[in-house]
């Protein structure tokens, strides 16, 4: 039997689309993808790239409390950039929010993304 929950928190930008924050399928959480929205304001923050990657993590790590987990708990995590370039600003900052062992990862160049943003990133945590 599946024990299936849709996972919402006031602390993360609200969806912006038919969509859910995350979904939990009995341990294993399904984060959807986050941009650097501000939750309150719904916009996009203001500064550099890493700015927006730290609010992007920030966002993640709200929908992983919202789970009944954490960032540790990612095995899986998909990172979406307009430009490559950036990829080395990702990596420092992700060194701030995890520790090893590190998930499995994947970044993405793509053309562009919601709202303009330069930056999202969703995952699988199992908890």
């Amino acid at each position: 039997m599946t024990n299936k929950a849709v996972i919402h928190t006031d602390n993360a930008p609200a969806a912006i689309g038919t969509y859910s924050q995350a979904v939990k399928v009995n341990n294993t959480v399904y984060l959807s993808g986050q941009i650097p929205l501000d939750p309150q304001t719904m916009e996009l923050v203001d500064g550099d790239i890493s700015v927006h990657i730290r609010r992007v993590f920030d966002n993640l790590s709200e929908v992983c409390a919202a789970s009944g987990g954490d960032l540790s708990d990612i095995v899986k995590l998909n990172i979406f950039l307009t430009d490559l370039n950036n990829f080395a600003a990702v990596n420092q900052t992700m060194g701030e929010y995890f520790q090893q062992p590190y998930p499995a990862r994947a970044a993405i160049g793509v053309n562009q993304l919601p709202k303009g943003a330069m930056v999202e990133m969703d995952g699988i945590m199992v908890i």
